[in-house]
């Protein structure tokens, strides 16, 4: 299965159109939302895909996301969560502690780590356990970028918006 990796959207409607249209061009099968949406109005943009979701420390209002996300069929977690998709173990944290996303690769049981946070890519192996970092999908004064990972190769790929 492919999955669409977003993270640190910050409200930014074009750039999440524009990340959603990619994942339904790829045939994403599910998407995992690193955190910082920011506003509970752009959630139903992700309407009609699977959807795991964890906080990020700039989304203040948790009882009107989750709202947002309830009525749109989608799911948000508190600041981690963990799953298995197709055989590979994920682990879906914003970073907002680096030592927390070092720790989470580092342990050895995930075959991927997602995280947010810094607004910058990261795709690097810590053992058997694929980091990955898709950049900020809002870009601020840099590029704006989102992944693919497939989870049958185990490998990502970085699209910029």
């Amino acid at each position: 299965m492919k999955l669409g990796i977003i993270s640190d959207t910050h409200d930014h409607v074009k750039h999440i159109t524009r990340a959603v249209a990619l994942f339904r061009s790829n045939d994403i099968g599910h998407i995992l939302h690193a955190g910082d949406f920011c506003s509970p109005f752009t959630i139903p943009l992700f309407r009609g895909y699977g959807m795991d979701a964890v906080f990020g420390n700039n989304d203040g209002d948790h009882f009107r996301l989750i709202g947002k996300m309830k009525e749109n069929n989608l799911n948000i977690h508190n600041e981690y969560f963990e799953t298995e998709i197709e055989g590979c173990r994920i682990a879906l944290y914003h970073g907002t502690q680096p030592a927390i996303t070092e720790a989470l690769g580092k342990c050895g049981s995930y075959d991927l780590v997602i995280s947010g946070h810094t607004h910058q890519v990261v795709n690097k192996m810590v053992g058997g356990t694929r980091m990955l970092n898709p950049g900020s999908a809002h870009g601020f004064d840099a590029k704006a970028t989102i992944a693919l990972f497939d989870t049958e190769t185990r490998e990502p790929e970085i699209l910029e918006l």
